[in-house]
């Protein structure tokens, strides 16, 4: 879920900066600094959009620059546990697909994809169903429910998001059209 929030942390503005310490400069410091990052407790930020207070500076020992404190407005994503989610499929892999859901990526694994045995075709990049030929691939939307969440603050690549489909509501786009569909039928018959 996409949050704004107020943050606090500290910014090093290096010596050549120290002539024009603002608030744009700070600001962009922060996105340099934060943007991309990992943290349990807030999720990954995505950007920094307003600086709102700016403390003194502060030189520590053999350290070139001054250090401030900043107080700011910035944007984050944090995947909740039960959320639903719309993405599109970025990889296929033999094991379930990889789905874009803003800034990380979670894994739809091929059990919580669907009922039906789905095989690899690795040429294609796609997982297909033999039985009512149903295929899901790169490029494909999808709507799904976190249901696994492990934020690694350290590296954030390596964190990891586990999502299923396998609930009503749920799946590829055209796969929930084609339900729908079929309902709206079973009524008029």
């Amino acid at each position: 879920m996409y949050k704004r929030a107020r943050l606090k942390d500290t910014i090093e503005v290096p010596p050549e900066h120290l002539g024009d310490v603002s608030p744009d400069l700070v600001k962009r410091l922060l996105q340099d600094k934060l943007e991309g990052r990992m943290d349990e407790d807030i999720g990954s930020v995505v950007t920094v959009t307003e600086v709102h207070d700016l403390g003194d500076g502060a030189v520590l020992p053999n350290r070139p620059g001054v250090y401030f404190k900043a107080e700011f407005d910035a944007v984050t994503f944090d995947p909740e546990m039960q959320e639903v989610v719309d993405g599109e499929i970025v990889e296929v892999v033999s094991f379930g697909a990889f789905v874009g859901i803003g800034p990380v990526d979670g894994l739809l694994h091929v059990s919580q994809i669907s009922d039906e045995y789905l095989a690899f075709d690795e040429e294609n990049q796609q997982l297909a169903s033999r039985e009512s030929n149903s295929v899901i691939g790169t490029g494909d939307s999808v709507r799904a429910r976190i249901v696994t969440k492990s934020i690694d603050e350290r590296n954030p690549r390596e964190s990891k998001i586990g999502l299923t489909a396998k609930q009503p509501g749920l799946g590829k786009h055209g796969w929930l059209r084609e339900e729908r569909e079929r309902e709206q039928t079973e009524e008029v018959e």
